[in-house]
């Protein structure tokens, strides 16, 4: 039975692009409600920065619910093995 270790990185949606690096962006037109669009110009929100933001953050969530979904046999059968047999290298644990 192969192992599998998984960070937060390998969740990490390959949408978010390194840091430093050149984005290309896009016009898109978002409808928004008038009242929070009115509050955030009122304070002087970057709503093209807080949008991305918040697609950022949901493709993010979907993209780790996917691989939670397809992976959920490999995760199974991990947890199985753990129960089974213990931690790997639980011999070396100091704590």
């Amino acid at each position: 039975m192969a192992h599998a270790f998984v960070t937060r990185a390998d969740l990490q949606s390959t949408v978010q692009p390194e840091r430093g690096a050149r984005v290309t962006r896009k016009p898109t037109n978002v409808s928004l409600p008038s009242d929070l669009l009115e509050r955030a110009r009122e304070l002087n929100v970057n709503v093209s920065r807080a949008s991305e933001r918040g697609l950022r953050e949901e493709v993010q969530e979907v993209e780790a619910r996917q691989w939670a979904e397809q992976n959920a046999e490999l995760v199974k059968a991990y947890t199985a093995m753990v129960e089974r047999e213990g931690l790997p290298l639980a011999k070396y644990r100091t704590f």
